[in-house]
């Protein structure tokens, strides 16, 4: 059955969804890494594809950007198509001074500045974390490809341009890098019972005033995709 934002019938979606934020990468991965490939989705351009990776179904999905687009997206997957896990593969910016352009981040936790959490009145502070097999697996496949990889704490922020600067107060406390996604799906996770994992490349470090085009966010950055792809093939 469809929904308000996803024209996919029941059956069309894998058990395991990677979900970019930019439905051209969505296509971008359908189209160099799966065979058998069908766009199930187009509604608001938002990207949906399945395919086979290895001889596992294999789908893949744009998320938008932000909590709210995650929240939707990542909701009706799992609650209206029976999707057991998704690996957000996304760009960060990196803040802590270790963390360099193109490394890849693996979110175990993601600390938050929004209110996604309110939904469920939890009498306390929410801590949105990974699934551990998933992340286990990630990890594991990140040394077989002797990729640069740190595993650790990101922020997922409500904003993009952060008129308060608290980047580098997040940096005091461990964190790795900020994104906008991961918070929402993590939480999305936990509370139907479902597996999440945000793998991330760097894409710019806004503390040091580096960045990437966005053609290479759309193309380039491989090594996330090539591991969340493997941890499907080992899952599924």
């Amino acid at each position: 059955m469809s929904t308000p934002h996803n024209t996919a019938k029941k059956g069309d979606i894998a058990k395991i969804v990677l979900m970019p934020g930019d439905p051209l990468r969505a296509e971008f991965i359908a189209n160099k890494y799966l065979e058998n490939v069908i766009c199930y989705n187009k509604v608001r351009n938002m990207l949906g594809f399945t395919g086979e990776y290895k001889g596992i179904k294999v789908s893949v999905q744009g998320s938008g950007m932000g909590m709210p687009s995650m929240g939707i997206y990542s909701h009706e997957l799992y609650n209206e198509y029976d999707v057991d896990s998704i690996i957000r593969i996304g760009t960060a910016g990196a803040i802590a001074d270790h963390v360099n352009l193109r490394d890849v981040i693996f979110g175990q936790a993601a600390c938050t500045n929004s209110n996604y959490a309110s939904q469920y009145s939890l009498p306390g502070t929410y801590a949105p974390i990974a699934s551990y097999k998933l992340l286990s697996s990630a990890v594991g496949i990140a040394e077989r490809y002797n990729s640069n990889y740190h595993v650790g704490n990101i922020f997922s922020s409500d904003s993009f341009y952060d008129d308060s600067s608290s980047l580098k107060t997040w940096a005091k406390m461990g964190v790795l890098a900020v994104e906008m996604e991961a918070a929402a799906l993590y939480m999305n996770a936990a509370r139907l019972g479902k597996n999440a994992l945000c793998i991330a490349t760097i894409s710019d470090c806004p503390l040091k005033n580096l960045f990437t085009t966005s053609e290479e966010r759309e193309k380039s950055f491989t090594d996330m995709m090539e591991i969340a792809l493997e941890v499907a093939f080992q899952q599924y």
